[in-house]
């Protein structure tokens, strides 16, 4: 598909936190719209070209994947943070649709169980990591084990002594045990992709109005979304620190302006589809011997 619009892979760099890097999201416009073309269309003009850039990308997702499947050496944990209504579940539904579910997995984690206190705070995660040949999809993620209980310690069932939001030491060291934990996935043989899709208050402001004005959406909103804006500077906060202390070259996080859902798409997408690629993966060798048993296969085919 031969598609004119902004070259999202230009601007992979300009969204990827460099390692050591100390982020100030105040900085990164969430509602960035680089590409000159798009900026002089109408709402609907743009959404409908960064639909077709998305389609294009999801083809070559598509092919992508099946190439992942049949070389079986690499596995693909993507994760996606980011404030509520940011667009995590969007995202998913609209840059996987073109994916073969056999090879993809998505997990979204909510609170914690007793079980899941009674280890440590990677346990649950580590048990569905993706396979080799997979993409798995962690929608929010051990983050939260640095976000929520950061701007809300009580909900940690052992509290550990003078625990806070300014307990620099153990946030200190639970990046420094996900950092590890990542290397060590990395080393063998996962890929990791982190997305914080980046969204402004006044947006999400508008992304739940328009979930009371639309009955059918009712059940989408949850008071408990209300309660959480109040704590918007304080997350913003623990983002910040997260994002500087978490990217890494071997786990790299992308903030992704996300006020416009298509544009944030479009980009996560591209990212996925050039990360594999980067890869050079191959499909598997058939030997000389395969090759025969593959030509009598298909003269006993024939002759039927």
């Amino acid at each position: 598909m031969d598609v004119k619009g902004p070259k999202i892979k230009d601007y992979i760099r300009k969204f990827k936190v460099e390692p050591g890097k100390k982020v100030q999201l105040k900085k990164v416009d969430s509602g960035w719209v680089q590409n000159d073309e798009l900026k002089k269309m109408s709402e609907g003009a743009a959404q409908e070209l960064l639909e077709k850039l998305l389609d294009r990308d999801r083809a070559a997702l598509t092919k992508a994947q099946e190439l992942l499947a049949a070389s079986h050496q690499h596995g693909i944990l993507i994760v996606l943070q980011g404030m509520d209504t940011a667009g995590k579940d969007g995202t998913i539904r609209h840059v996987m649709s073109g994916v073969n579910p056999q090879g993809c997995d998505v997990h979204g984690f909510k609170v914690p169980s007793s079980e899941d206190h009674a280890h440590d705070f990677l346990w649950r995660y580590s048990k569905v990591l993706p396979e080799r040949g997979m993409i798995g999809i962690f929608n929010r993620s051990y983050y939260e084990d640095v976000l929520v209980v950061r701007v809300h310690p009580e909900r940690m069932e052992v509290l550990p002594e003078k625990i806070g939001p300014d307990a620099k030491g153990f946030w200190q060291g639970r990046y420094k045990d996900i950092n590890a934990f990542e290397k060590h996935l990395s080393r063998n043989g996962t890929l990791i992709l982190k997305f914080f899709l980046h969204i402004s208050k006044d947006e999400q402001k508008k992304r739940l109005l328009a979930r009371l004005d639309n009955k059918e959406k009712y059940w989408k909103f949850s008071t408990a979304d209300l309660a959480e804006r109040q704590y918007w500077d304080q997350y913003t906060k623990a983002y910040e620190e997260m994002l500087s202390a978490t990217s890494t070259d071997y786990a790299p996080w992308f903030i992704v302006p996300a006020d416009y859902k298509w544009m944030a798409r479009t980009f996560v997408a591209s990212v996925i589809t050039s990360a594999i690629s980067g890869l050079d993966l191959s499909y598997p060798k058939v030997s000389d011997e395969q090759v025969k048993q593959l030509m009598a296969a298909k003269k006993t085919l024939e002759a039927e």
